[in-house]
């Protein structure tokens, strides 16, 4: 028994929160699928506010009258805010019936939505960046949600397609926030999410089944559980340094390459739309890793995961003149990175969630949390390079972190 308990590193802490069966759909029974749309569909509407403003960063600093330097601000407080909503927010969905966290955590959004919409200058639409970021860990919520619901031979099929929503709403974020911007300036697609997330925050409040843990343990408590957990809890601490370092090169080439686009290749607004857009495809690889993660290949899918990173990032530096061929090498850049950056995220939550059931808003939210850090690290990295070394500086330093990641793999034993 002793010996059992200490091969479940999760066992000491998780026991903050049971499970009320009449208020929660049995764990094993399989999800219905209009439950699954829409947490998906849910998930992607509010993380995308997290992305809005990464190929509005000239704009958004011009208006605001930001310097170049401190152009990554834009994106690294929201970043920032979100790392602060996975701390103190999401292990809250532990001791507090999900749906109505979730409504209040979308609420905050709403007002931040409005406030930098209507922000006269850079002070105002940073404080909002912030509370946008708080509050959209609403997405958080949700995604451990729907693993809950899922059957263990389902986990990585359920996530993978939940996920995929999610990625899809960072992704459509960048050309969708182009395209209006273009119509309507920068401002209008703060203002049309503001209207859609609270739509969706009426509708989620009416449909969302409840879930409702029973606490034994209060917030304080709950809190300092956190460190526990991620001490002694190797594989969360392993896959969170992993996506951390993909993440970071991923926020580092989304927060500059619109400037690159448009100093390089002389990109109109509509233009880097389609280049975001295109980036799309990347998503592809979300609900494939979930597949074939159920499948046991997790351990290799995350080495090649950091193989495409890398190379993404050798093609951006090695090819950097202003011709066709190099700006369609730079799309390929795009997709790779986003599918090694989408495909790991999927095989990471498998494995976290896999540790345990009760903890497991506090296991996604450290593990969120930690990878989020390596993504506000890289926005704030790629406004400087891009500042003080242009697209050589900042290619070289997204190569670096992928390349560093994957020497960490090689330590990793097989089992883990």
């Amino acid at each position: 028994m002793n010996q059992g308990r200490r091969m479940n590193p999760v066992s000491s802490v998780s026991s903050v929160s049971s499970v009320n069966p009449v208020k929660e759909h049995a764990e094993g029974k399989t999800i219905p699928g209009w439950i699954t749309f829409l947490l998906a569909a849910s998930c992607g509407l509010i993380v995308a506010n997290l992305y809005y403003a990464q190929t509005l960063i000239g704009q958004i600093a011009q208006a605001t009258q930001l310097s170049s330097g401190a152009e990554g601000l834009i994106v690294t407080l929201t970043q920032v805010g979100y790392v602060l909503g996975l701390l103190f927010v999401v292990p809250l969905s532990d001791i507090i019936e999900n749906r109505r966290l979730t409504v209040v955590s979308l609420a905050v959004v709403v007002v931040s939505l409005v406030a930098a919409t209507l922000a006269p200058n850079a002070a105002i639409f940073l404080g909002a960046s912030l509370f946008i970021g708080l509050g959209s860990v609403a997405a958080q919520i949700l995604v451990p949600y729907a693993s809950f619901l899922a059957a263990e031979e389902q986990r990585g099929r359920v996530v993978g397609n939940v996920m995929s929503g999610l990625l899809l709403g960072i992704m459509f974020a960048r050309p969708l926030a182009s395209f209006v911007s273009g119509l309507w300036g920068w401002h209008a697609i703060y203002a049309i999410s503001a209207v859609v997330i609270a739509l969706l925050t009426l509708l989620l409040s009416r449909v969302l089944p409840q879930r409702q843990p029973v606490p034994t343990m209060n917030y304080g408590g709950l809190i300092r559980s956190l460190g526990t957990l991620l001490k002694s809890t190797p594989v969360l601490r392993r896959r969170a340094i992993y996506q951390a370092s993909l993440f970071g090169a991923f926020s580092l080439f989304w927060t500059t390459v619109s400037l690159h686009l448009a100093d390089t290749y002389h990109l109109s607004q509509q233009g880097i739309a389609l280049f975001a857009l295109a980036g799309v495809a990347g998503a592809i690889a979300s609900p494939i890793a979930g597949r074939l993660a159920d499948r046991g290949w997790t351990r290799p899918l995350t080495g090649l995961a950091f193989v495409l990173a890398a190379v993404a990032f050798l093609l951006a530096y090695l090819f950097q003149n202003d011709s066709r061929v190099t700006l369609g090498l730079l799309v390929a850049a795009a997709i790779m990175l986003d599918m090694g950056v989408s495909g790991n995220l999927v095989l990471g939550q498998r494995a976290i969630y896999s540790l345990g059931n009760e903890a497991r808003g506090r296991l996604n939210g450290l593990f969120m949390a930690i990878f989020f850090v390596g993504g506000a690290v890289g926005s704030s990295l790629g406004g400087w390079a891009y500042a003080y070394g242009g697209w050589s500086l900042t290619s070289l330093i997204g190569l670096a972190l992928p390349i560093l990641a994957f020497a960490y793999y090689l330590t990793e034993k097989k089992q883990a």
